[in-house]
């Protein structure tokens, strides 16, 4: 087993786990990315995404660029959600300006029923980049591994692609919900094994994306998204070494199923810039950290007014007291066309101003 550096800065794992800080720490969904010229250097190089995330140098190199140009609190692993349907055989693609899309999509009963959880042999070059990067970090700040939720990995295996509508993957769960709990159980358990294999690796935190969970109806979204990443969370290993491992979830579009969500056993629940994040905090109490949720078009905007919506986001929330806890970040991924410099500006206004809310 490797022997990783003692953690300098603990402060997103002890807000995670609703413990005292001395500020709010902060980290951004998409951190390592496309709106760092040192990144797109990094991608020329590599030649691809796919030659990007699969070499574990290249994800190690950009993992760490925004940790040396940014006081962020923590690192969060250089991948992507879809390398577990991808191991499993469906051939994951990248097409410029259109995304990922895969080979193989399930759109038969007979692939559908033949599909299990991939060898995680074939997602080695994973486990091997999260051991090198948190060697690299040096102690420096935490690292979050991370997959994305039985749904909607299950969203882009059955729509070949992104979607807008979802039709093909909603036909499947109305007209023949056997199938489209075949691919979510499986789904789960892979998963599961996944994140647990990150953790062993040196992953301090997890964080399970449910990007496409707020496009189910009331009801569906429960048998369907919620349900499966309540399996997940409770197959987790949630301490190494005797140290906790805190386990994220984040639903885009879950607002109205806050309640829900923070009771199937994470410690933190990630919100998106359309929930108030004062309300949520009244509706979950103090049963699971906060995380969020800043409008990630805030940042295209003057500094003085960045400083002015961190200002109220932070203000929102209040102190925190007893045993509640709360992690800054975007409601969403960072845009590609993000100045590097307004992150500056809002990374070190929430570092001030969070302290100083603390008196």
């Amino acid at each position: 087993m490797p022997q990783f550096a003692p953690l300098k800065n603990d402060t997103l794992l002890r807000a995670l786990l609703r413990q005292p800080t001395e500020y709010t720490p902060l980290w951004l969904m998409r951190q390592a990315g496309r709106y760092l010229p040192e990144y797109r250097r990094t991608r020329s190089r590599a030649g691809s995404f796919i030659g990007l995330a699969t070499n574990p140098d290249y994800a190690t190199e950009v993992t760490l660029q925004p940790i040396d140009r940014f006081p962020l609190d923590a690192a969060i692993l250089f991948s992507d959600i879809l390398t577990v349907p991808d191991a499993m055989g469906l051939g994951l693609y990248f097409t410029d300006n259109e995304g990922p899309k895969f080979e193989h999509p399930l759109r038969h009963e007979k692939d559908v029923m033949a599909l299990q959880a991939p060898d995680l042999g074939k997602l080695d070059y994973v486990f091997k980049a999260v051991t090198q990067i948190r060697t690299e970090l040096n102690g420096r700040v935490p690292l979050i591994g991370f997959t994305g939720s039985p749904w909607t990995l299950a969203c882009y295996m059955v729509e070949g692609a992104g979607s807008r509508e979802f039709h093909t993957v909603k036909t499947m769960l109305y007209n023949r919900p056997d199938l489209m709990h075949h691919v979510l159980s499986t789904n789960a358990a892979a998963v599961a094994a996944y994140l647990n294999a990150q953790i062993d690796a040196g992953a301090q935190a997890v964080m399970i994306f449910d990007s496409w969970g707020g496009a189910l109806a009331d009801g569906a979204y429960q048998e369907c998204s919620l349900s499966y990443m309540q399996q997940v969370v409770s197959q987790l290993r949630r301490e190494k070494d005797g140290v906790p491992i805190p386990v994220i979830i984040f639903t885009k579009g879950g607002g109205l199923w806050l309640e829900q969500i923070a009771d199937i056993g994470a410690d933190a629940v990630g919100l998106d810039w359309t929930v108030n994040l004062a309300e949520a905090r009244a509706r979950i109490g103090q049963r699971v950290a906060l995380q969020g949720n800043l409008d990630p078009a805030v940042l295209f905007a003057n500094p003085e007014q960045i400083r002015s919506e961190v200002e109220r986001l932070l203000n929102s929330y209040g102190a925190p007291q007893g045993d509640s806890g709360h992690v800054f970040n975007l409601g969403h991924g960072i845009s590609q066309f993000t100045p590097p410099e307004s992150v500056a500006v809002m990374v070190d206004a929430v570092h001030e101003i969070s302290r100083k809310i603390r008196g």
